[in-house]
């Protein structure tokens, strides 16, 4: 699910087009920086600056703000995948954390291994942009909630 240098290159290129994520005004999420790049009924991809208010001691975005990235970006996607009026909630998750973020942006690309019925199955790879290196690998799987 690595990115090719020309489509490393396609994305530098739409950055200056990337929209901020759209949340309810002061919700927390708002103030991480999150920008869509790509949303596509395959591909959805996010991107978090490494910023020092969100960086560890040794200056890598925190390990936890990764997993947010992770999920908010296969959730959006799981979201494309569900009849009207169902949503989706977290079932599960498993990150594989391979390497600090430490220039940035945090690009999480998510795609759909399986959209069932009642299960949908995501994969999230996690790419340092800066040093154009794989940093998390992750799967999710969500619950379709029919609705209230």
């Amino acid at each position: 699910m690595s990115l090719s240098s020309e489509e490393n290159a396609k994305f530098s290129l739409m950055l200056g087009e990337s929209t901020p994520m759209r949340t309810t005004p002061d919700h927390l999420l708002g103030q991480l920086g999150i920008h869509d790049v790509i949303e596509t009924d395959e591909r959805f991809v996010l991107e978090m600056e490494n910023r020092r208010d969100l960086a560890n001691t040794r200056g890598a975005l925190q390990g936890g703000l990764v997993a947010t990235l992770i999920d908010i970006a296969a959730g959006r996607l799981a979201e494309r995948h569900v009849a009207a009026g169902q949503s989706v909630t977290t079932a599960d998750m498993t990150i594989h954390f391979l390497a600090p973020v430490v220039v940035g942006p945090a690009r999480a690309e998510a795609t759909i291994v399986r959209a069932g019925k009642r299960i949908i199955v995501t994969a999230v790879d996690v790419t340092d942009v800066g040093r154009d290196r794989l940093a998390a690998r992750s799967t999710l799987s969500f619950a379709v909630l029919d609705p209230r």
